[in-house]
């Protein structure tokens, strides 16, 4: 880290991401916040009295609302001495540090939001930081203003693994490898990528069949399995395939190069929720055991990428850009990204950029996905006639058939499942931002109508998760209706926000930033925008329509005891258990 300031944000960022049980809160009519202990279900009240049920939140150990602590108290008074100016007439959250022990970030976020509105600043100290929740100011910064902005925390913290991949390179190097990976996601790549989807889903679904078969043969018609750990498994086999061209087959093996990728991912997780950046100090690396093991990891990955970008080279058949991308890849016999970028003409790159590229596409790819089917089938679960919608979508579409390019088109209702699970669990729930220079962010819905100044170095939390879930652009924001992405909906009291309309984005196959105009934005918007969007989209639709044609769900406990945490993404502390069920009414 290159300044004592830098270090404190990173570190402010680690101390709020600690992950633990979440917590239930409310608002009496007085408009107080409480906290319920094990609630099926929890309200939230807005300025117009209307209360919005939150989807299974998590229990607490805790009773009564905390009382400001004497960390708290002086953390209060650090902010008000040293962080008081610069943001000007912005409202302020102060920090209350001990709420953030305990439960997710984001869940703290969507209280102040309520209290404090779509622009607030949090301050923790000496340190500030502007969390916005408004898609007109959230706009502002991905799209409208986005080189005056790059990705200042999230880059300290990712630079170690990801190197200068797309996530964390500054802003040079990021416009010049998006011009390089970007035109690799064309549609013909990604209707070959359906054939991957399809083959890796089936393999988890071939692994569940014969764990129901040894099940019959003992009486019994049901297996319980962490569907979240499956999710995790295909993910990643899909991402070897589809953008190195190598096979993890982790789905059913294990093989160094399968534990270094997790071992890697797990510390990527770990930096993201400890709060103290233990490992920038010097000779960490070979002290902390782990530390030891992450590089360990780290060495078989980029040994294994090394050999596979040899080898690409190798086989070279160097081409323009256009011709690449009418390439006839369904009979390509590898037709993985890393093909398309080593044949780009003109777009040489050494061996270690190729590399970060790929571990970035890996861990970013990797989590996405996971994340968005253990939450899909979450809210399938504890929604049965959505279930059954969903499932006889697939009998009509698919029948007993395998997904292909056409037919995922016509899978609509399992599309907009999938991008309602991202709706209400965005992954991840935090974009982070840093200004590059001075800027005037506009006020927002009921915000101040002349802006907010703030200065260079102002970090930035947008956070998905209220803009998901605000009242004020969503109608009933925390219920799970895939529905909703189908109906325009435009709030004339929102001036500066032109509604939702499918309309505005023809053929697009899943709802995204223009249909919503910024409220939604499950991979960012603007230029920064992720480019494998599309990739997570349909690999997600494919392996949930496949799951659901063979199997009935159900999750083995209660909802409310499936507990939230969050590093990059949103996910589960304990797996998402279920049982599964051969569908005894498929037609």
């Amino acid at each position: 880290m290159k300044t004592s300031l830098t270090s404190t944000t990173t570190s402010f960022l680690q101390l709020c991401s600690v992950a633990g049980n979440g917590t239930c809160f409310h608002r009496n009519d007085s408009g107080l916040l409480g906290i319920s202990k094990f609630p099926s279900r929890c309200h939230f009240l807005d300025s117009k009295a209307k209360v919005f049920p939150v989807i299974r939140c998590q229990s607490t150990n805790t009773d009564e609302p905390k009382t400001r602590n004497l960390l708290d108290n002086a953390s209060n008074l650090l902010t008000s001495l040293l962080s008081g100016g610069g943001l000007g007439s912005m409202p302020i959250a102060e920090g209350a540090v001990s709420d953030l022990f305990g439960r997710p970030l984001f869940f703290s976020l969507y209280d102040w939001f309520l209290e404090h509105g779509s622009v607030y600043k949090l301050a923790f100290g000496p340190k500030a930081f502007v969390v916005i929740s408004d898609p007109i100011v959230a706009r502002h910064i991905l799209r409208e203003n986005a080189f005056s902005y790059d990705k200042g925390v999230l880059a300290d913290i990712l630079e170690p693994i990801m190197g200068k991949g797309l996530i964390p390179a500054d802003l040079g190097i990021w416009k010049q490898r998006r011009r390089v990976i970007a035109p690799g996601f064309h549609s013909l790549y990604l209707e070959a990528m359906v054939k991957i989807f399809t083959d890796c889903s089936e393999r988890s679904t071939l692994k569940f069949e014969q764990l129901l078969e040894r099940e019959d043969s003992l009486g019994r018609n049901v297996i319980e399995l962490d569907l979240e750990a499956e999710f995790s498994n295909l993910a990643l086999d899909i991402i070897g395939l589809g953008v190195f061209n190598y096979d993890f087959g982790s789905v059913t093996k294990e093989s160094p190069v399968i534990k270094a990728v997790y071992g890697t991912l797990f510390e990527a997780e770990h930096r993201s929720t400890f709060y103290v950046p233990y490992w920038k100090i010097p000779l960490a690396r070979w002290i902390v055991p782990r530390q030891r093991k992450f590089q360990n990891d780290l060495k078989i990955i980029n040994d294994c990428l090394d050999e596979l970008i040899k080898n690409a080279k190798e086989t070279r058949q160097e081409t323009d850009v256009e011709k690449l991308q009418q390439r006839d890849y369904s009979n390509l016999k590898d037709a993985s990204l890393l093909r398309f970028l080593v044949d780009m003409r003109g777009a040489d790159a050494d061996d270690g950029q190729l590399r970060d590229d790929l571990m970035t596409m890996l861990i970013a790819g990797h989590e996405t996905t996971a994340a968005v089917l253990t939450w899909s089938i979450f809210l399938l679960a504890q929604n049965p006639s959505k279930m059954k919608k969903a499932q006889a979508e697939i009998d009509t579409v698919l029948g007993q058939g395998r997904p292909t390019f056409d037919l995922l088109k016509k899978l609509e209702y399992i599309r907009l499942i999938v991008v309602e699970a991202l709706r209400l669990y965005p992954q991840p729930p935090l974009l982070i931002r840093r200004a590059l220079k001075s800027d005037v962010l506009p006020g927002g819905y009921k915000g101040d109508k002349d802006g907010y100044a703030i200065p260079s170095g102002t970090d930035i939390f947008i956070s998905l998760y209220n803009l998901h879930r605000s009242p004020y652009f969503w109608d009933s924001p925390n219920e799970f209706e895939p529905e909703r992405f189908l109906v325009q909906r435009k709030n004339e009291e929102i001036e500066g926000w032109a509604g939702f309309d499918p309309s505005r984005s023809p053929g697009a196959l899943y709802p995204n930033e223009i249909i919503s105009d910024f409220a939604f934005l499950p991979f960012g918007g603007g230029p920064r925008k992720c480019v494998g969007d599309q990739f997570a989209l349909m690999e997600s639709t494919v392996a949930l329509a496949m799951l659901l044609q063979k199997f009935d769900v159900e999750l083995k406990a209660s909802p409310e005891l499936v507990e939230l945490v969050t590093g990059a993404t949103i996910h589960t502390k304990n797996g998402l258990w279920c049982k599964l069920r051969k569908r005894s009414n498929v037609h």
